[in-house]
């Protein structure tokens, strides 16, 4: 768990605009998608973010971690439903999904401080 959440952000800032760039329609399209899942809807934009984050615990993706987590904190998520999510996370996906909750409220604890 040495991964440093704020230097992680710095890196996907750094490589998402070249692939947008260099793979423009595809990056299109997954920013299409990306808009039109996390409207409000039936959802808000904020349960839905907490959703994708206990996803990214589960799929054990750092990366999605820190930007969901980043999201999230901008969205006014309070620690308690960042734990109740990572709660939700770590029984659906046993002792990895433990793991990478930890790495969650790692990053959550570093991007607030």
């Amino acid at each position: 768990m040495s991964e440093k959440y704020t230097d992680l952000l710095k890196e996907i800032g750094e490589f998402f605009p070249k692939l947008q760039k260099e793979l423009p329609e595809v990056m299109q399209g997954f920013n299409a998608m990306h808009h039109a899942a996390n409207k409000d809807g039936a959802l808000s934009h904020k349960t839905k973010e907490l959703i994708a984050l206990g996803i990214g615990v589960s799929a054990r993706c750092d990366g999605c971690i820190s930007v969901r987590i980043k999201t999230l904190i901008g969205l006014g998520v309070t620690r308690a439903e960042l734990l109740e999510t990572l709660g939700v996370a770590i029984y659906t996906g046993g002792g990895a999904s433990l793991m990478y909750a930890m790495h969650a409220l790692k990053a959550y604890e570093e991007l607030t401080a």
